[in-house]
């Protein structure tokens, strides 16, 4: 038999799915279709000449999905003008009262 599983002390992460993993090697050349590869039940990495090569391409397609980002909080002491061309700016009224010296 060509193939045999490579068994790893700490274990391998399982799949998205949260399928075991098992690491194969196929003995045969590389020009014949050996390699490492890294499968669970449901997909499996495509063979690699390198060992540390199969296993980091199982961690980038298994790994977990990142959380969206929080909305920035923003400071309780800033002040938003409303800085839009769209609007129609109302036009501000004049203050009634003294003349202030203009005759």
């Amino acid at each position: 038999m060509t193939q045999k599983q490579i068994s790893h002390p700490e274990g391998l992460a399982n799949c998205a799915a949260g399928h075991r993993a098992r690491h194969i090697h196929d003995e045969r050349r590389a020009s014949a279709g050996g390699g490492h590869l890294v499968e669970c039940c449901c997909r499996s990495t495509s063979k690699k000449a390198d060992a540390d090569a199969a296993l980091a391409e199982w961690r980038r397609i298994n790994r977990p999905a990142r959380s969206p980002r929080a909305a920035p909080i923003g400071a309780g002491n800033v002040v938003q003008f409303k800085l839009s061309l769209a609007e129609q700016s109302q036009k501000p009224e004049r203050a009634t009262g003294g003349r202030h010296g203009r005759g």
